[in-house]
């Protein structure tokens, strides 16, 4: 697998989320609401970086709710998908909020995106419910998936 760093996303890495996010989906986000979540104190905005280039492969965008991390958007630049990258990215988040024992985590996936769901089978999520019609461009429905709280191993 490419040697990954990883960072905040910053405000000046909107132009290249905007390339992968246009290439990632039917319906992408706009600039204003990636602006809007990097600016978010109860946000995660992960990147992943090629650590030779500093190019930007990957990233997730992440909200806090009382009760869950709420997974909103997760997409890996497509010359660099099946290598692992979006897998990582999740597993940082994990360990970024492993201290936070209360809070689950949910996200919403189209149902025909079987790979997707795949990786987060993987990571151990599980379908919980649908949520009919989600996706605006299509209609299609979304697979509400939920994985209970990360809690750090007790160390002795």
């Amino acid at each position: 697998m490419t040697e990954l760093r990883y960072r905040r996303l910053e405000l000046r890495d909107l132009a290249d989320i905007e390339r992968i996010e246009r290439r990632s989906y039917p319906t992408p986000w706009s600039r204003s609401m990636f602006a809007s979540e990097i600016a978010k104190p109860s946000s995660i905005c992960l990147g992943a970086f090629e650590a030779a280039s500093g190019e930007l492969l990957a990233y997730l965008i992440i909200s806090r709710y009382v009760d869950a991390w709420h997974v909103m958007n997760v997409a890996v630049e497509p010359a660099y998908r099946r290598r692992g990258i979006a897998s990582a990215l999740l597993d940082r988040l994990f360990e970024l909020t492993a201290d936070d024992g209360r809070r689950g985590y949910t996200l919403e996936v189209r149902i025909s995106n079987t790979h997707a769901i795949a990786l987060y089978e993987r990571l151990g999520f599980q379908g919980r419910g649908i949520r009919r019609g989600y996706y605006t461009d299509n209609r299609e429905d979304a697979l509400i998936m939920w994985k209970d709280p990360v809690r750090e191993a007790a160390h002795g």
